[in-house]
């Protein structure tokens, strides 16, 4: 005898989605897959201040002021919270179309279209939206089935569309979108500082080393070879981190993304305005930087329930020839290929219960057995 019994797997929604991404901690971080460049950044950062903080941090502390240590600890903090909020956050990735709704959709680019003639190329989808009295086009996404919003567009890298694309950032392990723009900017300039703090106060003390005050003529000379490590890391992190976030500076005063800077959407050959800036440098800092920030729309740890069935065998086996016995049932209820008599009721059987009405036996009339039903009895 089997049993089946049905039993429900809670599955949540991060492990279904699509694209190219890694999630942690139960859906709760969302990074790229490719993660060898993020490891670099945190292990040139916390390598950096840990020299720093060992060495220099001390020796300046007593020298100079105790609020040098505290000023940097304050800047490494504020830069590795940053850091992680850009990298493990969803940037804004827009949810692919369903069947239904990818049907849907190329039911109207065909009743907008056309019929294209067989060995023609098809016209490019695109719609047409209005931005500020502006016509802005919305181009439709091959591989999410949908058109995209303004100013989002695919990441061949996380094969995600992403909402406000700015660019894919290999050194925090993520796109870099409307949810975490504001994030990766406040990382980049953080970092900016921390680097010119270090890197100046690394000369401070090998000055001051070089004059003679303070420690033992060995030791010192062991702590400067730490020191020029860390002065040659900061220099050349210095030039990169300092025109990027130069850089990202100025689009935020335009209200611009890099990939919008790169195509040369605003600033081409149309030379068309830019619809989402609002001429004021202020008013563009303020939306970027300090706007309301949107939801994720992935809802990555939403439920879903998927039905397992699984079969329980019995513990009293039977024959190949031995037939299940019939289940008992209540007077007037009809078991199927059997016939229940009572003395109150007379009895229906299955083939009477099919015949039509007027074939039907009256309540005085015997049953009649049949064949099957003698051969079911033996």
């Amino acid at each position: 005898m089997s049993v089946m019994v049905a039993r429900k797997k809670v599955v949540r929604k991060w492990e279904k989605l699509p694209g190219r991404n890694t999630f942690c901690c139960d859906g709760r971080i969302m990074m790229a897959r490719q993660k060898g460049i993020f490891y670099l950044t945190l292990f040139l950062i916390l390598g950096t201040c840990a020299l720093f903080f060992a060495f220099e941090c001390r020796y300046l502390a007593v020298q100079l002021s105790p609020a040098i240590p505290v000023f940097a600890a304050v800047l490494f903090l504020f830069a590795m919270a940053t850091l992680l909020r850009t990298s493990f956050s969803d940037p804004g990735v827009i949810p692919r179309a369903l069947p239904d709704e990818a049907a849907f959709i190329e039911m109207e680019i065909e009743a907008t279209n056309g019929t294209v003639p067989q060995g023609q190329r098809p016209p490019p989808r695109i719609k047409n939206f209005q931005i500020n009295n502006q016509i802005v086009k919305l181009k439709y996404c091959y591989t999410c089935k949908i058109f995209r919003p303004p100013r989002a567009s695919h990441c061949s890298i996380c094969d995600n569309c992403v909402e406000r694309f700015d660019h894919h950032c290999p050194w925090v392990g993520n796109c870099v979108g409307k949810r975490n723009y504001r994030y990766f900017y406040l990382f980049i300039l953080s970092l900016s500082l921390l680097t010119i703090y270090i890197f100046t106060f690394n000369i401070v003390y090998v000055a001051l080393i070089a004059d003679g005050l303070g420690l033992l003529s060995g030791c010192s000379q062991s702590l400067t070879v730490l020191t020029v490590l860390e002065v040659l890391i900061c220099f050349f992190t210095l030039w990169s981190v300092v025109g990027l976030t130069g850089f990202h500076t100025f689009l935020v005063a335009l209200n611009q993304t890099t990939n919008e800077d790169i195509k040369g959407s605003w600033t081409g050959k149309n030379r068309v305005q830019n619809p989402y800036s609002h001429g004021n440098i202020v008013k563009n800092c303020c939306e970027v930087l300090c706007g309301p920030l949107p939801p994720s729309v992935l809802d990555r740890r939403g439920i879903l329930q998927q039905e397992e069935s699984t079969a329980q065998e019995g513990s009293c086996p039977r024959g190949p020839g031995t037939q299940e016995p019939p289940a008992t049932q209540g007077p007037g209820q009809a078991q199927e290929g059997h016939s229940v008599l009572s003395p109150q009721a007379p009895a229906l059987s299955v083939s009477d219960t099919e015949m039509p009405e007027e074939k039907q036996r009256t309540p005085g009339e015997l049953p009649v057995p049949s064949p099957d039903a003698g051969r079911a009895e033996h």
